[in-house]
């Protein structure tokens, strides 16, 4: 799905197109709309995880937990898409850094299982499949075989793991990215990665950024100290690493066919894990 097909799911939501502002493309599009955030599934498979967002966030509502508050209840399905709406945030008063995810996260770890839903496990590696099969002929035969490999060898080795930490809700994706900072301090934006598993998948994702996208170590600190701990301190930390970085390669891979600058990169990070290189930088495309 590229911005032109989103616009017209808009278009078939009787949303404004003309007024929408593309804000981000990836499993969804998402938009500014007047006062609203708009966001467009890639495909239909996706429609049971925007009607668990929606849930999440009244939730989260009721929890006191600070995150983005739905517009409607339940979402809409367009041509196939879902289509979720969202209040707008005010504009941020600066710009997101890494300590500001703690107090969420800590929030967030604070809870029980919600009550009137459930939440998944954290799937870490479930979408790789899909996001390979819409690479297609785009990216090597060979280079999606070693992470289908990759993905079978670490699935279990994730599955056995003795955490450090009560597991239970998680936020699954814990990047600076998705928080929002307000004049009423950090608000978590996207809820999609919802799930109860091990809390740690939560720290591995910061962990991963220092070592790989090129996070301040200082900055990481300052998150460490204000979360209370550092995940790489468990022994179980390699493992959910590595499972991410599979499942990060993968991602990027769905993204190929239309974007050179893509296969560019998932080409790069494919070799840095046939290599074995840990400390290979990764980059946005």
């Amino acid at each position: 799905m590229d911005e032109a097909r989103a616009r017209e799911i808009l278009a078939g939501a009787e949303l404004p197109v003309a007024e929408a502002r593309l804000l981000a493309l990836g499993e969804n599009a998402v938009f500014a709309v007047g006062d609203l955030v708009v966001k467009v599934g890639r495909d239909a498979e996706l429609f049971a995880r925007a009607e668990r967002e929606l849930a999440l966030a009244a939730w989260l509502e009721s929890a006191g937990v600070p995150a983005v508050r739905a517009a409607e209840e339940k979402p809409r399905l367009v041509d196939g898409h879902p289509v979720t709406l969202w209040h707008r945030l005010p504009d941020a008063v600066r710009a997101t850094e890494p300590r500001d995810l703690a107090p969420l996260l800590r929030a967030v770890h604070a809870l029980p299982e919600p009550a009137g839903f459930a939440l998944p496990r954290r799937e870490l590696l479930g979408g790789v499949e899909r996001w390979l099969r819409l690479a297609g002929d785009a990216i090597d035969p060979a280079d999606a075989a070693f992470l289908r490999e990759r993905r079978d060898s670490f699935a279990p080795a994730a599955a056995s793991l003795t955490p450090h930490l009560a597991p239970g809700p998680i936020h699954g994706d814990a990047l600076p990215r998705n928080v929002h900072v307000g004049p009423e301090g950090p608000v978590l934006v996207d809820l999609e990665t919802f799930s109860s598993d091990l809390r740690e998948h939560d720290l591995v994702v910061l962990a991963l950024s220092r070592d790989r996208y090129g996070l301040d170590p200082a900055a990481y600190e300052a998150f460490t100290e204000a979360y209370g701990w550092d995940v790489r301190e468990w022994e179980g930390c390699a493992v959910l690493r590595g499972a991410r970085e599979t499942a990060s390669c993968a991602w990027v891979a769905q993204h190929a066919p239309s974007n050179p600058k893509a296969l560019a990169e998932f080409e790069r990070r494919v070799a840095s894990l046939r290599d074995g290189d840990p400390e290979v930088r990764w980059y946005p495309f």
